[in-house]
């Protein structure tokens, strides 16, 4: 058994890179920011996931779909973000964005 803090996902992906930024990503908007008591965690993964969708930023979607299961929110439900938002945001933001559920999803199964 370790007594090695478990690195986070910032750590693992640019630790070494920008730790500027990971101590950003972890202290501040994971460990300030998402743990805010105005927004319930499933909120805060629907507005976190329709922005990425909205932005075209798909490279973080993945993280934020699972984040969005864990936070309560279906399957269904983030699809169901994804047609919405192929009206507002654009059909092919929306169309990147169903291929990365439809991986993300797949792999749960």
């Amino acid at each position: 058994m370790s007594n090695e803090k478990e690195l986070t996902g910032a750590q693992k992906a640019i630790g070494d890179f920008a730790p500027k930024l990971v101590e950003l990503t972890d202290d501040i908007l994971f460990g300030d920011v998402w743990e805010r008591k105005e927004l319930a965690p499933r909120d805060r993964s629907l507005i976190t996931v329709a922005s990425l969708i909205a932005g075209g930023n798909t490279e973080q979607l993945g993280f934020h779909l699972n984040k969005a299961k864990e936070n309560g929110l279906s399957e269904e439900e983030l699809k169901e973000v994804i047609i919405h938002l192929a009206f507002y945001a654009g059909w092919p933001k929306a169309m990147s964005a169903i291929m990365v559920a439809k991986e993300v999803f797949s792999k749960g199964k």
